[in-house]
Parts: C-alpha cells; sequence; structure tokens
C-alpha cells in the first residue's frame, strides 16, 4: 500500500464485501418471531420458528459487543498531557484545581502541599486498612434470664474396680509389688516372706533402681533385685547394699531395641516411682482384657446409687446412662439427653435440683491402683463426652458436698477472627471420641492427636484413649518397647505443640461454674439410723453393712437462673474502616467516594492509551519487517484495480535502479481474479437495511 488514503479507499470495499447475508435482509422480518413456549417446540414447523427467533437474537448481541470492541479499541481520544489537565481542572478535590488555575509560584505550593496531604491520607489508610486486617474482637458480657435445661452429671467411683473380681489378673503384680516396697523400706521393715517365688518377666520391661548420686559426675545405678535374676528374688536387700531409699533417688529404668536404648525416668518420692510403675504394669494387663470383661470387673450401677432425687421426683440407678472409662471404670450419666429429651430445672435452690447417695465400697477398693476415696463426678453439657479425669472434681466420703451452679456461655466468632470450630469437621484430627455420638470438644481432638501419634511412632494404641479401627493396645509380649517409646511421647513438646496447633476451639461452649460447700454427714445422732436404713434398703440386712467411709452425698442445683453470655464480636468492622477513611480523605483532600471513582476513572484511562500506543507500535513494527521481505516497494490500490481489469498490466518500478530489471523478471504474471462487484447505486433498500455511519463503522 501507498498510504493511509489508499487504506481509507479500501475500507469501504472490503466492509461491503465481508458483509454478512443477514445485514442486507431486512431486520424487521426477524423480529416478528415471538419467543416459542414449551408446548410449540413439540412441533417441528415451531422449532424452526424458534431456531430463526434465537439467531435474530444472537445477531443482535453480535453487533452491540462489535460496538463495544470498537469504542474500546478507540480509547479515550487523549493524549497523557491532556487528560491530566483535564482531571485536574474538573476533579471535586481542592489541591489539583489550585494547581492548574494559579500562577508558577502558587502552582508549585499547592503542587508541594497536594503531594504532602495525599502522603498522609496514604498513610492513614495504611494503618486504618492494617488494624481491620488483624481480625481483634471485642468481647461483650450480657446476663439472661430463663428456665434452663439441667446439665448433664457424670458419677464415678475413684476406684476403676472391684479388688474382689480383679485379683487373679494382679496377682504376680501385686507380689512384686510387695517386694518392691521391701526393698526400698529396707529389710526391718519388711513383712514380705522371704521364700516368696516373684514373676520377674514384668519387672524385666520396665524396672525400678536406685540411683545412687553421692558423685554427681559418676552416679551408680542399682537394680532393686539385681542378686536375683534367676526368677526368685527374697525381699531382702543385698548383702552390704551401699543405697536405700533415704539416701538414692528411685527412678524407673525404660529399655527399647533389646534393652540397647535406655532412659531413666527420676522421681522425686519413691511413692510417686512406685504408683506410676504400678498404674504402667497394670495398664499392660487391663489393655489385654476384653472390654466386656471389664466392665463386669466394675461397680455396678445399683450398688453405687443407693438413693436419688430430682426435685420432687424420684429416681435410681435406670435413669442413668452407663459409660466406661479407663480411669475410673464404670460411670454414670445423669440427664445425658442421649435417647430422651433433657430435663429443665423447675426454679433455682436445693429443693428443686439433684439429690443423690452413693456408696463408694472403699473396702473393696485395689490397693496399689487407687490410692484416693470418694466420688469423681463432672457437669457437662447434653450429648458431651465427659472426660472426668481432666475437668472433674472429687466428693469426700463421709461428706454431705452441697453444689452451686451458674452458667456461662461462649459464643466465638469464626474466621477470620479466630480458628474456632463449629462441629469439628474442619479439624485435620480423626475423633476417636465420635463414636460415642458426642459433640466435638478440644479435650477430644488433643486425646485423638496423642493417640495417632502413638499408634505412628509405637505401633499401637494407649490404653487410657479409644482405638481406631484395625488397630491394637499396647502390652508387652506383642509390643515390647512400647513403654520407651509412650514415654519419650508424653515428653515431647513437639507432639504436644503439633496437636494444640491442630485442634480448634469450638466456637459455642457452656461452662459450669460450681460453689462447692461441704458438711459431715451423718451427724453421730442420726448416723445409726441413717445406716440401718441405707443397709436394709441395699442389702436386706437387718445389720449395719454400711460405713461412713463408704458413703457420700451430693447435692447439685442452680444457684439463680441469670446465666451470664459471654460474646465476642469484631472490634473493626467494614462500616468502621469505611468511615476512618472517608473521614481521613475528607479532612485532608476535601474529597469523597465520587473523587475517587474519578481517580480511578483516569487511571483506566491511562491504561488504554498505554494499550493503544504500544499496539500502534507493535504493528508499525509488523509492516516495517514486511516491507523489508521485498527489493521494491509493494503495489497500490490504483495498480491492485487494473490488475483484474487488464491481464497484461505490469506495474512500473517507482524506484528505478541497477535490480530493477531482476525485480520485474522475478515477477509472475498476476493470476485471473474476480473483479470487484460493479453495485448500482440507484437500486433502492428497504429503510431499516440502512446502516448509520456508527453501526458501519462498529462493523
Amino acid at each position: 500500500m501507498e498510504g493511509p488514503l489508499e487504506a481509507c479507499e479500501l475500507r469501504p470495499w472490503v466492509k461491503e464485501v465481508h458483509k454478512p447475508i443477514w445485514r442486507r435482509q431486512p431486520i424487521a422480518t426477524l423480529q416478528t418471531f415471538p419467543a416459542p413456549t414449551r408446548t410449540e417446540a413439540r412441533d417441528p414447523i415451531k422449532r424452526v420458528v424458534r431456531g430463526a427467533w434465537k439467531a435474530g437474537a444472537t445477531m443482535h448481541l453480535k453487533k452491540y459487543l462489535l460496538k463495544g470492541l470498537h469504542r474500546l479499541q478507540k480509547g479515550p481520544g487523549y493524549t497523557y498531557k491532556e487528560l491530566l489537565v483535564w482531571y485536574c481542572d474538573n476533579t471535586n478535590t481542592h489541591g489539583p484545581k489550585r494547581i492548574i488555575c494559579e500562577g508558577p509560584k502558587k502552582k508549585a505550593m499547592w503542587f508541594v502541599l497536594t503531594l504532602l496531604f495525599t502522603s498522609l491520607v496514604c498513610w492513614q489508610w495504611g494503618l486504618f486498612i492494617k488494624t481491620y486486617l488483624n481480625w481483634e474482637v471485642s468481647v461483650s458480657l450480657s446476663i439472661g434470664f430463663k428456665t434452663m435445661d439441667f446439665p448433664a452429671v457424670t458419677i464415678c467411683n475413684a476406684s476403676p474396680f472391684q479388688y474382689s473380681k480383679v485379683q487373679h489378673l494382679l496377682k504376680d503384680l501385686d507380689a512384686l509389688m510387695e517386694a518392691v516396697l521391701g526393698r526400698i523400706l529396707g529389710p526391718e521393715l519388711s513383712q514380705v516372706n522371704a521364700t516368696t517365688a516373684l514373676n520377674l518377666s514384668i519387672w524385666h520391661h520396665t524396672p525400678l533402681v536406685f540411683i545412687n548420686e553421692q558423685n554427681p559426675h559418676h552416679p551408680v545405678v542399682l537394680d532393686l533385685f539385681e542378686d536375683n535374676f534367676n526368677g526368685s528374688a527374697s525381699s531382702s536387700p543385698a548383702p552390704g547394699r551401699p543405697c536405700s531409699a533415704h539416701r538414692c533417688k528411685v527412678a524407673m529404668r525404660l529399655c527399647s531395641h533389646n534393652g540397647t536404648t535406655c532412659t531413666f525416668r527420676n522421681f522425686s518420692s519413691a511413692t510417686q516411682a512406685v504408683t506410676e510403675w504400678y498404674t504402667l504394669q497394670a495398664t499392660n494387663i487391663f489393655a489385654q482384657v476384653p472390654n466386656q470383661e471389664l466392665v463386669a470387673m466394675g461397680y455396678p450401677a445399683e450398688r453405687l446409687i443407693l438413693a436419688c432425687l430430682f426435685g420432687a421426683e424420684p429416681c435410681n440407678y435406670r435413669n442413668f446412662t452407663p459409660i466406661f472409662h479407663p480411669d475410673y471404670g464404670n460411670c454414670y450419666i445423669f440427664n445425658w439427653g442421649m435417647t430422651e429429651k433433657a430435663l429443665p430445672s423447675a426454679n433455682p435452690g436445693t429443693e428443686f435440683g439433684l439429690k443423690l447417695i452413693l456408696d463408694m465400697g472403699q473396702e473393696d477398693y485395689v490397693p496399689f491402683l487407687t490410692s484416693t476415696a470418694g466420688a469423681r463426678l463432672m457437669l457437662h453439657e447434653q450429648r458431651s463426652y465427659p472426660f472426668i479425669k481432666e475437668e472433674g472434681i472429687y466428693a469426700m466420703a463421709g461428706m454431705e458436698t452441697s453444689i452451686g451452679v451458674l452458667v456461662d456461655k461462649l459464643q466465638r466468632k469464626g474466621e477470620p477472627y479466630s480458628q474456632c470450630t463449629k462441629n469439628g469437621s474442619d479439624v485435620p484430627i480423626q475423633n476417636l471420641y465420635s463414636s460415642y455420638n458426642t459433640t466435638y470438644s478440644i479435650q477430644a481432638c488433643i486425646r485423638s492427636c496423642f493417640q495417632e501419634h502413638m499408634i505412628r511412632e509405637c505401633g499401637c494404641g494407649h490404653y487410657l484413649y479409644p482405638l481406631p479401627d484395625k488397630k491394637k493396645y499396647c502390652n508387652n509380649q506383642e509390643f515390647p518397647d512400647w513403654a520407651h517409646c509412650y514415654s519419650a511421647l508424653r515428653i515431647s513438646m513437639a507432639q504436644r505443640e503439633t496437636c494444640i496447633y491442630a485442634c480448634k476451639e469450638s466456637c459455642n461452649d457452656t461452662q459450669y461454674k460450681m460453689t462447692i460447700s461441704m458438711a459431715v454427714w451423718p451427724s453421730e445422732a442420726s448416723e445409726d439410723w441413717i445406716f440401718h436404713v441405707l443397709s436394709q434398703e441395699r442389702d436386706q440386712s437387718s445389720n449395719i453393712t454400711l460405713s461412713r467411709k463408704g458413703i457420700v452425698k451430693l447435692n447439685i442445683y442452680f444457684q439463680e437462673f441469670n446465666y451470664r453470655t459471654i460474646e465476642e464480636s469484631a472490634a473493626n468492622n467494614i462500616v468502621w474502616l469505611l468511615s476512618n477513611l472517608g473521614g481521613q480523605f475528607g479532612f485532608w483532600m476535601g474529597g469523597s467516594v465520587l473523587c475517587l471513582i474519578e481517580f480511578g476513572e483516569i487511571i483506566i484511562d491511562f491504561v488504554w492509551i498505554t494499550i493503544i500506543k504500544l499496539v500502534a507500535l507493535a504493528q508499525s513494527v509488523r509492516q516495517k519487517r514486511a516491507q523489508a521481505r521485498y527489493d521494491g516497494p509493494p503495489p497500490t490500490v490504483a495498480e491492485l484495480v487494473e490488475a483484474h481489469t487488464n491481464f497484461g498490466f505490469q506495474p512500473d518500478s517507482a524506484m528505478p535502479g541497477p535490480d530493477a530489471g531482476a525485480y520485474r523478471r522475478e515477477q509472475n504474471p498476476p493470476i485471473p481474479g474476480t473483479p470487484p462487484p460493479n453495485y448500482d447505486s440507484l437500486r433502492l433498500q428497504p429503510l431499516d437495511v440502512i446502516e448509520s455511519d456508527s453501526e458501519g463503522d462498529a462493523i
């Protein structure tokens, strides 16, 4: 092409040649078809009409899209300088106007002031946005009054099993424990027969040792039975033994890999050492017993619960739901809400609460496993698992314990304000307590996480936590290194932090604040007839079979119906953010939201101008590269038209030179083509076909 003039002359011809056929037809004929209904679509003729209607709608949409694309290609129509001057002259902010209207000195002054105040506004905006994105919360406390559901009450005996039923399982362990106590106390206090045969297979896994630290640099470790490793041991110490409990520390030796790797767990008291050691060995034994047998070895509900009264209604052990807890054996839950609706409390006060009389059966406690006598109880929400070891309280035997209850309801905000969860579905830890059909709690998550680490690191699960499917509890026979692994995992900070990081608090929680008071029960004046009546009701015996050391009386009631709701709310919401952003912008710049929209519009225009310039630059580079491919100039539009009508036409060389002849020789005769159509300018067309200039440009 020779230049822009020839291109402009060629454009109408190209537009007319490539115009779609439907543009030359009357548009009114395509607009006469109404939208077809579902019944019309069943007829083939109506389906054709429906297709024509859709085609017409598609054509109209395409036309409007082409118009919009053409407007975008045009751009704002200004240069950078013109656009900036227009913005400063028309914006509602005060500073830019003064930059345009004032003299040179004031222009400079107003430019500095505008730049300074703009910087201040941006700095203030950054602070407010940062504060908003911190997702801080404010805590509000409100007090309400209404009739409330009575909490679920879980009651356990301090001893998990009856010694008369587990004695056959603990026989060898108890004998070994008595021998250990004899070694610790010394020969003068030992009461164990010296000829007693001991089963030391348990001892070899996790023995107790003396550590003599008289020389801190070279401590001496002595096994309590180092003189009897052949199958039996006497309770008296070895002759000339240089250590005793008051001169040495008692520690537990934990070994793995067939005794090649050993660690020592030290204790400050021998009482703590032997208690922990006995509990660890008992765990190994009970982990191998089926759950049904463990339940049968615990305290049954009819023996534990002697009397029950809720408000004015009598109740008994059948109103309690049994659940087995590894630490406390058989536990019983009142008003758990699993199968029946939760019981409401009619009024606050002792006479409207729960009254219980429990028989602990302290005479049948396991001597070395349980050193505490009494009842363990906990108040919690309905359908929640009772973690009674961590959250429960003790009620003393021979006492009447009154517990006044106040309710606190916690409502936390979720993401992004806190990491709480509503039901635990977004926690990456399998909830092992879900088999009880209970709600999510952070205690359940932490213990499930520990059991998961225990199975992964040690190959078996701990007896105190629920077990996943197809896994086994740890025991010395199948997993001889489990005690060493468990002890290392128990004190591992990495494991603890991992579980705390993975688990989330519950967004909605209810806490029961208890006020506890105690008194001696029964009194000396009334204990005779009370124990007679209770013994008669329990054993149908005329003799007194109950004593003060095994009886616990409980009174659980609401102190008042006022409950407190502790609720989190957003400290900085979107209204606060917009108010502060607008206030700073209006104070420093005298602007509003419309000013920001104007500024955004200018930014978009700047971007479009840049894009159009880049596109134009790319096109010019492409044209230069295309022209560089030929030695001569490209043919003009007139030459192209002449070539269509005169087959023997040859264009003249515009640049004569030594290579011009070669250039003409290399050109082949033009291939005959179809000439442009000769349109009849006098032909009439319908008015709805004649297009406006804007529509033609859009096409």
